[in-house]
């Protein structure tokens, strides 16, 4: 399916209980239904990096829905970005976006979960069947609650560089396994999570009878995904490409 089809891209807003949520989708220009992928951004927000991740993704015969997780704040940018953000930008930066991340709890993104999946239901262009979810740094554990809350609907999720998935908290997102039915993989930086935290939410995974994959990327730091920043790896996020494809591939019914 590579190749052959140009690759249209489109903004939306989605309507949802508190307001309308500014989106970007990729997908393949053919005339044809393709399965859904729901792309949930990293802390610093939807913008070209991401943009530009999701069209690779519907190079690969997917329609792809980036929704601005801020919309309550405004639209994307939310907040101002340089062209690549470095360790410098990093302190001023995320004082601005720790609000909005605090902001977003599991309530809301339950909330928005429900309205981006019944968007997806309305395309044209997506097809009948499940859908993955694929989450970045603060997305990943919001992929995880996604599926928990829509078990018979998403067949996969693939969280990288993942904020913190193994809490105290009574809803940490690890406690949530035994209502998955997603195959799951997790691609770690080599600091994302303790070992004791990685062999809790195994154990948690393996209970429940969740098919899961979780690794620790070699040389990764935490946010390598983004080549608009100074924690990209190449090397990581191609291994990124070879796990989340072949995930895809398995779940969704591409014919």
């Amino acid at each position: 399916m590579e190749g052959r089809s140009a690759i249209l891209s489109k903004t939306f807003l989605i309507p949802t209980p508190d307001g309308q949520a500014d989106a970007f989708a990729a997908f393949p220009d053919d005339g044809e239904r393709h399965p859904a992928v729901l792309l949930y951004m990293d802390a610093f927000g939807v913008r070209p990096v991401l943009e530009e991740m999701a069209r690779e993704l519907a190079g690969h015969g997917y329609y792809v829905l980036v929704p601005n997780l801020f919309y309550r704040h405004g639209p994307a940018p939310v907040v101002e970005l340089p062209e690549h953000i470095g360790q410098e930008d990093r302190p001023a930066l995320f004082a601005q976006l720790m609000p909005l991340i605090n902001a977003h709890t599991p309530e809301h993104a339950l909330r928005d979960a429900d309205a981006y999946l019944q968007f997806l239901t309305t395309r044209p262009e997506v097809a009948a069947g499940p859908v993955a979810v694929v989450g970045y740094c603060m997305g990943a554990a919001l992929a995880l609650r996604t599926a928990a809350a829509h078990p018979d609907q998403v067949a996969a999720v693939a969280g990288f560089h993942p904020g913190p998935l193994v809490t105290d908290a009574p809803d940490s997102p690890h406690l949530l396994a035994p209502r998955l039915k997603a195959q799951i993989h997790l691609g770690l930086a080599e600091k994302d999570m303790t070992p004791e935290a990685v062999s809790e939410l195994g154990r948690a995974l393996d209970t429940a009878g969740v098919s899961h994959t979780c690794e620790v990327y070699p040389g990764a730091v935490h946010g390598f995904t983004m080549a608009d920043t100074d924690a990209f790896n190449s090397a990581a996020l191609r291994r990124h490409w070879d796990r989340l494809l072949p995930l895809l591939d398995r779940t969704l019914a591409t014919g």
